[in-house]
């Protein structure tokens, strides 16, 4: 089912990378055109992250959410995690 216009639709999920830790995670509405980075402090290699993202949509449509790490080296996560959803 949809969501509604004005719904404030959670979503969440892990990232990790095995030997390296979380320095961030980043989020894109707009097909990774821009990303909102949202810093992990004190994440550790051997942990993965829990994110969490709040959305809420101004008008209907379908939309795409997209999360990615960014890790301590600076490594960008070569895919994006993907969430297709849509607002009546």
């Amino acid at each position: 089912s949809a969501f509604q216009v004005g719904d404030q639709i959670s979503f969440e999920g892990y990232a990790d990378d095995f030997d390296v830790a979380i320095a961030a995670v980043q989020f894109s509405m707009d097909g990774g055109k821009t990303w909102t980075t949202c810093e992990t402090a004190g994440a550790t290699p051997d942990k993965g992250v829990y994110w969490n993202f709040t959305y809420t949509a101004a008008q209907p449509g379908a939309y795409k959410l997209d999360a990615r790490a960014l890790t301590a080296n600076g490594t960008v996560s070569p895919l994006a995690s993907s969430i297709v959803f849509e607002v009546e």
